[in-house]
């Protein structure tokens, strides 16, 4: 089948972000919300259209022995730097960036969705400017739909850089809020910063290679390296550099340790929002870097081996934060860090070698149903919020009487992501701990262990939410009108058949088709390990008890420090303020100042004086010049007699 009509989902939200942002409020807020809903619809049924055709028409002859091919629907040269160093922009199709533009159109239009009842019936001072809100959204759409089917490592950090513009328009959206405003700036400079690793790895890469299309790159990665000619750097090859440099561009998109700190803090932006960051799009773009160059990662074991211990250390601490966190979007947020975390270290293990590279279809497996029910776990978060006007579990309690709907999409949301079967999160989970024990069994261990503690702190979250004693509501609680119901039955549904899509014949490393094979003893292990956990969570947390009083007591320590998110915020503080700022910036600022504009300023003042003396010579008095004239030439004349004699 043809595809030159995929551009339309490239263009259509950029048309809903030029008609929203220059229409302004000369459009209702309503007209708005089903003008911007509408398009990212229309956008998800093309974007559908094309991934069914792609994985299952036959006219294009997208399988060729077995194996799925790369296709670019249409590009265009933009910029032309040699022969072979050309920048185009386009549309590659293949078994990632099919499944990314469902992930991505399906989670997009139901925010949009949602936030007609969430955004329009959310009484707040600071709940204006709508039209601007459906502008920034559809802006993001495009940002991560140009980002996923990009051919060249070029386009991919063109809208790389314009995902961060967005999400920093959306996460500062209260912008009368300091608190918004802190945390829109904190992500801006935390993911710049990283996008410089990634920018620099990028000119590396394609100065050694003499290309940025990722086909080239990827289909022949060794002929692709062997152009480097061995060249080294403190010991590393340049091609290892470049990777662990354009990793670091994705660990700050996708929040890993030590980068993660802007995450939790956008958590001040709109509840969509916060769905739309942390569900589909921003947080995975990292994850899909890895993935889309991973043939290039593979041969590079360095690389690899930096990717795996990052991710699952991130995993571990991310869920040890989330464990004892009372504001629930703040649980969500470190929940969603550890799951990223998941999809990295499932990488990192991989290896073609090893059961058909089991990690990288787990990975890409575990990104689309984690997709799914975190998404409708922040956009519950959202109802509950919306519901009870605090973010705080001390203001919650009992809600399974009042709110069922929200009550039933949670419970579903968190059985997802404990990794309880049939829910969509076991599949994807078991495979990412199968990739882990076939690695090694230390990371199969360990990444059980962070499963075991996903559980505990989820449903310390459900109970805490819809079980703990009841506190007196001001106004009496209830589900969000049909628009935000509905996109919480949608996911609902997804999250509990999700798990049985054949993704193993579907999206792989080689592009081939490999039957996912349940491994039976990781398997029980896993469910064993959730279920444990979940009866520890129902012991302490299904009813109001001293029990939790009391561990907080026992480890108050580590208890306060996770709290504190190990101190991390406060460290960056502390190099920032107090070393940079006070010990580098202040001296240098001096030094600038005092001397390099002092000395700057002295010969000015110099020069200044001297023409003031000499000024006069230059007055424009013939009589002055002539008299000037005479002393010079007695001057010269006694000199002479003087000399002669």
């Amino acid at each position: 089948m043809d595809f030159s009509y995929s551009y339309l989902v490239l263009v259509l939200p950029f048309v809903t972000f030029l008609f929203l942002g220059l229409m302004g409020t000369r459009l209702s807020r309503k007209a708005a919300g089903v003008v911007g809903t509408t398009m990212m619809g229309i956008t998800a049924v093309i974007a559908y259209t094309i991934a069914l055709d792609y994985f299952f028409g036959t006219t294009q002859g997208q399988l060729v022995d077995g194996i799925r091919q790369q296709l670019v629907a249409w590009d265009l040269t933009w910029l032309e730097f040699s022969e072979k160093l050309v920048i185009k922009l386009g549309f590659l199709l293949d078994p990632i960036s099919a499944m990314m533009l469902i992930v991505i159109t399906t989670v997009s239009f139901l925010v949009h969705l949602y936030s007609l009842g969430y955004m329009q019936d959310h009484h707040h001072e600071y709940e204006k400017g709508l039209q601007r809100y459906y502008a920034f959204l559809s802006l993001f759409s495009l940002s991560m739909l140009g980002l996923v089917v990009a051919p060249n490592i070029f386009q991919m950090y063109i809208f790389w850089e314009l995902v961060g513009v967005s999400s920093y328009l959306l996460i500062g959206f209260y912008y009368t809020l300091p608190a918004a405003v802190s945390a829109s700036k904190k992500a801006f400079i935390v993911t710049r910063f990283a996008d410089l690793g990634f920018l620099v790895g990028i000119l590396i890469l394609s100065f050694y290679t003499q290309t940025f299309d990722f086909i080239t790159l990827t289909s022949d990665p060794t002929a692709a390296i062997a152009t480097a000619g061995g060249a080294t750097f403190m010991g590393c090859s340049v091609t290892a550099w470049a990777l662990t440099l354009i990793f670091m561009g994705g660990a700050g998109k996708s929040a890993m340790f030590p980068l993660h700190i802007w995450l939790p803090d956008a958590m001040e932006g709109p509840t969509p929002v916060s769905a739309l960051i942390h569900a589909a799009t921003m947080v995975v773009a990292g994850v899909y870097l890895i993935a889309r160059m991973f043939p290039l990662y593979c041969l590079e074991e360095g690389a690899m081996t930096i990717i795996t211990v990052i991710g699952a250390f991130t995993a571990f601490y991310a869920a040890a934060v989330a464990c004892v966190q009372s504001d629930i979007k703040r649980v969500l947020a470190f929940s969603t860090i550890s799951q990223i975390a998941f999809m990295v270290t499932s990488l990192g293990v991989a290896r073609p070698e090893l059961h058909d590279g089991v990690g990288y279809m787990a990975s890409m497996f575990h990104l689309f149903t984690h997709a799914m029910f975190k998404a409708l776990l922040f956009l519950c978060a959202g109802a509950i919020i919306h519901a009870v006007h605090s973010n705080e579990m001390s203001a919650m309690g009992g809600l399974r009487k009042y709110m069922p709907i929200c009550n039933i999409a949670f419970l579903i949301g968190c059985l997802a992501i404990a990794g309880i079967p049939p829910f969509a999160g076991f599949f994807s989970k078991d495979e990412i701990l199968v990739a882990a024990f076939l690695n090694s069994p230390i990371w199969g261990v360990w990444m059980m262990l962070v499963a075991g503690m996903t559980a505990f702190y989820m449903f310390r979250l459900y109970y805490k939410i819809f079980w703990w004693n009841t506190p007196n509501y001001h106004h009496t609680p209830h589900d969000g009108p049909m628009t935000m119901s509905l996109p919480l039955i949608i996911l609902s549904g997804i999250s509990i058949v999700a798990g049985f899509v054949p993704f193993g014949e579907m999206v792989t490393y080689d592009r081939a088709s490999h039957p996912i094979h349940m491994t039976m003893w990781v398997a029980i292990s896993s469910v064993a390990v959730a279920v444990v956990a979940i009866l520890l969570a129902t012991k302490l947390y299904l009813k109001e008890n001293e029990a939790p009083a009391k561990m907080k007591d026992a480890f108050k320590g580590v208890w306060t420090a996770a709290y504190n998110r190990f101190y991390m915020d406060e460290l960056y503080q502390f190099i920032t303020h107090k070393i940079i700022f006070e010990r580098v910036s202040r001296p240098l600022a001096w030094f600038d100042r005092q001397i390099v504009d002092g000395s700057l300023n002295m010969l000015a003042n110099i020069t200044n004086s001297a023409s003031y003396a000499v000024r006069k010579l230059q007055s424009g008095n013939i009589q002055a010049y002539v008299y000037v004239y005479l002393i010079g030439a007695l001057l010269l004349g006694a000199i002479t007699v003087i000399c002669l004699i």
